[in-house]
Formats: structure tokens, C-alpha cells, sequence
């Protein structure tokens, strides 16, 4: 399925808009991950153990859009925006949001 953050695809017609789709993950993060995550912040460096939960959710997410994109007998989403929050009680969940609008183009 052709993904765009671009309101427009060149090269190909928008046939039909049909409507806008949103893919949300939640993912909470252990205590282990946030011991080893406060470690990296102290001493530099990149979480991965952060980047690979970030990755996952981004995935869900974006997975749920095709779904209601092909749900909605479109073949492409246009003008995908995404989304990333921290939520849950002292901040122990992490959230990413994607959104777009449902299209199909020839």
C-alpha cells in the first residue's frame, strides 16, 4: 500500500478521498527498560531498548491504518501524520498516533 505524508501522490490521479484513518498504539515500558534507559540518558548515547519499543508501536500503528484503509476499498493514504506521547501514570506508557486520509488512486 502506497504511504505519503504528502497530501498528493505525483505521478499518479486521486480517484476517490474516503475518509480519514487513525492507527494508535499503546505500549508500556518496564522497569527494567526505564532503569537501563536512565543509564543511557546519564551517560550518553542511544536507548535502544526505547527505539525498539518506539519501532514496535509505530508498526501497530501503522499496520491499523492499511487495515481500515483496505477496509474502506482504498489502495494508498495521503497526508500521514504522526504522533508520539508519553501517557499513563507517571508517564510509564508510550503512545504514537498515525493518521491520514483513505484514498484510491489509478
Amino acid at each position: 500500500m502506497l504511504k505519503t505524508t504528502t497530501p498528493t501522490v505525483e505521478g499518479r490521479q486521486i480517484e476517490d478521498y474516503l475518509g480519514v484513518v487513525v492507527g494508535e498504539a499503546i505500549l508500556g515500558a518496564n522497569i527494567f527498560k526505564d532503569i537501563f534507559g536512565s543509564i543511557t540518558d546519564i551517560i550518553g548515547g542511544r536507548s535502544g531498548s526505547y527505539e525498539r519499543e518506539m519501532a514496535k508501536a509505530r508498526k501497530i500503528a501503522f499496520a491499523e491504518i492499511e487495515a481500515q484503509t483496505r477496509s474502506l476499498g482504498g489502495n494508498a493514504i495521503v497526508g500521514i501524520d504522526l504522533d508520539y506521547e508519553v501517557v499513563g501514570q507517571n508517564g510509564g506508557m508510550m503512545m504514537v498516533s498515525v493518521s491520514g486520509t483513505a484514498v484510491r488512486i489509478r
